[in-house]
């Protein structure tokens, strides 16, 4: 009988992470802000460069996963990077009233627990690597 808590094993590592999951919601948060803003090109053009950064959260997690670890370490670090310019358009998206302030805090809650998550997921990489060990690299060049 197969226990019903357990997640099947899934192709792609990264689809096992708790913040690659995360991620994914946050970028249906900014989709469903974005279909509630207006429709004045200028805040569909700020709206989509929201998603494309809320985005980047995710593809780097993506792509780190199938590297070794200390490139993982690299992308989680861009994943970072995006966490944090969500964190500036969110604030431009309150201070320009594209998003209420309850939505900003929401945003806020996310980032802030995803950047938790990536900084928790760094160090365990980085723990797990001894200082005189060598991965191979999984990059064909």
């Amino acid at each position: 009988m197969e226990n019903e808590h357990e997640r099947p094993t899934t192709f792609f590592r990264f689809e096992d992470l708790r913040i690659y999951h995360k991620s994914l919601e946050y970028i249906d948060w900014v989709y469903r802000m974005t279909r509630t803003a207006n429709t004045d090109p200028f805040v569909k053009a700020f709206f989509e460069r929201y998603l494309v950064s809320a985005n980047g959260i995710s593809l780097n997690i993506a792509e780190g996963s199938s590297r070794n670890k200390s490139q993982f370490v690299y992308y989680l670090k861009m994943a970072k990077s995006s966490v944090r310019e969500c964190v500036v358009l969110s604030t431009v998206a309150k201070s320009q009233n594209f998003i209420t302030g309850s939505a900003y805090d929401e945003s806020k809650n996310y980032l802030m627990e995803m950047t938790k998550m990536i900084g928790a997921l760094i160090g365990s990489l980085q723990r797990s690597v001894k200082p005189d060990e060598h991965e191979d690299d999984d990059d064909d060049i």
